[in-house]
């Protein structure tokens, strides 16, 4: 884990999503937490991501998504030379939709 992430308020987070146990939960969690801004571009990151695995280009990913390039840019940076948390969720969510 990214040493910069590490304080008692972002482990509480973390925590408190880990409780989550159905989608229901998880929607009326992240309608409480966030605004609707906020949990669009987290989704659209999410997605850009999920097609940047796929070896999609840019212009695809811009026109399907309305992402900025600065931020396909950036979600690229994070596969590249992240925590490889992108793979884990991808990896899951494939085995879990079968």
């Amino acid at each position: 884990m990214n040493n910069k992430l590490k304080e008692k308020n972002i482990e509480y987070l973390i925590d408190a999503i880990l409780t989550l146990e159905t989608k229901e939960e998880a929607y009326n969690f992240f309608e409480d937490l966030c605004t609707i801004p906020e949990l669009k571009a987290m989704s659209q990151r999410l997605q850009v991501a999920k097609m940047l695995s796929e070896n999609r280009v840019y212009s695809d990913i811009v026109s399907q998504t309305g992402a900025s390039t600065a931020t396909i840019s950036r979600v690229n940076r994070s596969l590249i030379y992240g925590c490889d948390g992108y793979s884990v969720v991808f990896e899951r969510t494939a085995k879990k939709n079968g």
